[in-house]
């Protein structure tokens, strides 16, 4: 009697396999075989009657069924599925002939733009871009810029120390320029630059931050004069703040540079007439620079006879607040992306 049950569920399973269209009727099946009072649930209760030693083939004989109609129910789902899925993209095919949709994901970091932009211009020029350590040497940082233990100059350039007073974080990327020179071992020409972070112990205000982003530049050849520099300069900040900014060159003093100078720009918003940005003067200063000290020279192995060259240096942030119209430093090291979204004056203009 039992086998007849379960030959009478075995071919209702198979009659029902053809009557299967959609996923519901699948899902309706399976209620109607493993549901709590399906065929298959309702033979499995059955077990309590039968004499024990009947139980265990009786057993077997439930989950021969289960194991049949859950291989059918298995294959069947995968089956209408894939169905699905191949009528969905059919009516949701992707024209890739249409133009992609541009995604914003964030803003482009300020600085790290102006450093690209620096960057492309003197390598245009055959400079190299070189890096050099955060954590520096006195004698690099100082000493072999001219600047001795006890020099006053390093009172303008205090920074903080590591290790007793010979290891530090570098208050400028100057030592990156003397490393260069040591490598050179006196011998061959120099054209480099190296932006990089730097250090000084000072108080976080608008335009002061104990950590900020220098782009200093090196040239060591033979002949090299002011006008040299005078060139470099011109070419650079053109390329950052336009074609009408004039440079002109102010008499300084720094230790690693004889003679020196400070590199101002006419007022790129009033063109020199007198207004804000340029405190009425017309002008905005930029930069130092100056003809590299033969102190330096020789101490990093070349021939001041034989040798002269140039060096600069930008603060980074000094050169973005200009270009983009910011009054805070902080902007560049919060994190909000409205603040820090860079644009420049030829695309306000576009914009506009």
């Amino acid at each position: 009697m039992e086998n007849k049950k379960f030959e009478e569920v075995k071919t209702q399973i198979e009659m029902d396999k053809g009557k299967i269209n959609d996923l519901k009727e699948l899902n309706d099946l399976k209620v109607k075989y493993l549901g709590k009072k399906g065929f298959i649930t309702e033979l499995n209760q059955e077990i309590k009657n039968i004499p024990n030693e009947e139980k265990k083939a009786f057993g077997q004989q439930v989950q021969e069924l289960r194991t049949l109609f859950n291989d059918f129910y298995d294959e069947k789902k995968k089956e209408l599925e894939t169905i699905i899925l191949n009528e969905q993209l059919e009516k949701e095919a992707i024209d890739i002939t249409l133009p992609a949709v541009k995604i914003t994901t964030g803003s482009p970091n300020i600085l790290e733009k102006l450093i690209e932009e620096v960057e492309e211009v003197f390598m245009s020029m055959g400079y190299d871009v070189v890096d050099g350590p955060e954590i520096e040497y006195d004698k690099y940082n100082f000493e072999m810029l001219n600047i001795p233990k006890g020099h006053p100059a390093r009172d303008a350039q205090d920074t903080f120390y590591l290790e007793g007073e010979e290891i530090l974080l570098r208050s400028q990327t100057s030592p990156v320029q003397v490393r260069t020179m040591l490598k050179g071992n006196g011998e061959i020409p120099i054209r480099m630059i190296c932006p990089g972070k730097t250090y000084r112990r000072d108080d976080d205000d608008a335009t002061h931050s104990h950590q900020f982003l220098q782009i200093e530049g090196l040239l060591v050849d033979k002949d090299i004069s002011l006008s040299d520099l005078k060139g470099t300069i011109d070419i650079i900040m053109k390329r950052l703040f336009g074609n009408e900014v004039e440079s002109r060159f102010r008499p300084s003093y720094y230790q690693f540079t004889e003679p020196s100078v400070e590199v101002d720009i006419s007022c790129f918003n009033c063109g020199g007439k007198g207004c804000s940005i340029c405190k009425r003067t017309g002008w905005i200063t930029v930069a130092g620079a100056g003809i590299v000290h033969p102190n330096v020279l020789k101490m990093s192995g070349y021939d001041p006879e034989k040798w002269s060259g140039f060096a600069f240096g930008f603060g980074t942030e000094r050169l973005a607040m200009l270009k983009y119209d910011i009054n805070d430093l902080r902007v560049f090291y919060n994190t909000d992306l409205r603040e820090v979204k860079t644009f420049d004056r030829k695309e306000k203009e576009e914009n506009d």
